[in-house]
């Protein structure tokens, strides 16, 4: 009989072919040494030939093979259905993954906040948009001064007062900048009110000197993690809605709507359907995480398996010696307290929690597949890969368990 595609068995088999357990007594390579390693070899990109089993623990580690697919399957899929992406770098933080994403035929290079922007500049992205609107002085002036030297910088306003300000500025700096709409999708987090308001402001942008209409942006975060793939459709579709007619409203107007910017991991093969959008703002997908795996697809309402966990960390165990028990080195410092909790790759009837500070339990159920001792390693399927990474200085990117590259989170810690 052949066994349902359970979530189980899913997160099993994101384990096949990866041995799970190694000896204890291999060398541990702390992260200093793994970055001289590096640089000594020639740069990040210089591959190290090293055991992913040998790293110092906890280590963020990135699987090549499917990283790779992940990024292919996206820009197959987009493609095919009319848009592109603009992959959202908050997820992975890492110059090199946004050069991936540009080669493979990304449009572009999204960014949360303005250090973000100014590092991947100066690591060479150079097509970077703004989601997030600046409203002080301090930070209008340096996304101005990022104007200066970055002609593919796109900034985002919602308010005609902060149109104004990102005008002014851009006149005293001698730049125009070029500037997105943001368009609320109905969670009123951020963004204008669609329909006249928007079209109001996007007029006034049009109109002030210091600046340059780009077009729109709508993202809708709170339809990507709707479970079940037909429920997602139909919120995202309606809340995207406003935001099309919005758009239309900008072309009967004669304004520029090159760029009308929105959706997500949850929604990359839904946000086509909304008229007139020309790309998507996913992120998560390169690496995936628990939290989306638990979603369901437009194959299986129960597992989100279009992309694979492609993110992981490497923990040690510390102690076994109670019953039914195990103690990790990958606390919440290593793994947030996000929830779902991280899961252990390629095991099943293990349940993992990361409350503490410095400490990561296992707990085994009846049915647990193995149990741990001292000093063995193991990976975990990330919870939430956004602020797991912004724990990190660097991750490793392995192919079959060799360490061919050192790749530092240039951006981590940059949320200002």
């Amino acid at each position: 009989m052949t066994m349902p595609f359970s979530r189980r068995h899913f997160l099993q088999t994101a384990g096949a072919g990866a041995a799970v357990w190694v000896p204890s007594a291999v060398h541990g390579y702390t992260g200093a040494e793994m970055a001289r390693r590096a640089e000594q070899s020639g740069g990040e990109l210089t591959p190290l030939g090293l055991s992913m089993w040998d790293l110092d623990t906890p280590a963020l580690v990135v699987d090549l093979d499917a990283l790779e697919a992940n990024i292919a399957t996206m820009q197959r899929t987009v493609t095919s259905n009319g848009i592109a992406s603009r992959p959202h770098a908050k997820t992975h933080k890492c110059p090199a993954i946004a050069r991936m994403q540009l080669e493979t035929g990304s449009v572009g290079i999204c960014v949360a906040k303005v250090s973000e922007a100014q590092v991947l500049f100066d690591h060479g992205i150079d097509k970077l948009l703004l989601t997030t609107s600046n409203v002080t002085p301090l930070k209008i002036r340096r996304a101005m001064g990022l104007r200066k030297w970055c002609d593919g910088f796109v900034q985002t306003t919602d308010t005609a007062a902060n149109a104004r300000d990102l005008s002014a500025a851009a006149e005293a700096a001698g730049v125009v900048a070029d500037v997105v709409v943001d368009v609320d999708p109905g969670g009123h987090r951020t963004g204008i009110t669609p329909g006249v308001p928007a079209l109001e402001l996007a007029q006034l942008v049009d109109r002030l000197p210091g600046l340059r209409l780009r077009g729109m942006l709508c993202y809708d975060g709170g339809s990507q993690h709707v479970k079940g793939f037909e429920a997602r459709q139909a919120q995202t579709l309606e809340r995207l809605a406003a935001a099309a007619e919005t758009r239309e409203r900008f072309q009967r107007s004669g304004l520029n709507t090159e760029i009308f910017s929105g959706g997500g991991t949850g929604t990359y093969n839904i946000d086509h359907q909304t008229p007139g959008l020309t790309d998507v703002q996913v992120g998560s997908y390169v690496f995936m995480d628990a939290q989306y795996i638990d979603i369901g697809g437009a194959d299986d309402p129960d597992v989100y398996s279009d992309f694979q966990p492609a993110l992981t960390i490497l923990a040690t165990v510390l102690n076994a010696q109670y019953a039914g028990r195990a103690t990790t080195d990958a606390g919440a410092k290593a793994c947030t307290i996000n929830r779902p909790w991280s899961r252990i790759k390629g095991e099943s009837g293990m349940i993992y929690t990361s409350g503490s500070d410095e400490f990561g339990s296992i707990r085994y159920e009846a049915d647990a597949s193995r149990t741990y001792a001292v000093g063995d390693k193991l990976e975990l399927i990330v919870s939430h890969c956004d602020p797991v990474v912004n724990l990190y200085d660097q991750m490793y990117a392995v192919r079959n368990g060799i360490v061919e590259a050192v790749w530092a989170i240039a951006a981590r810690g940059r949320s200002t």
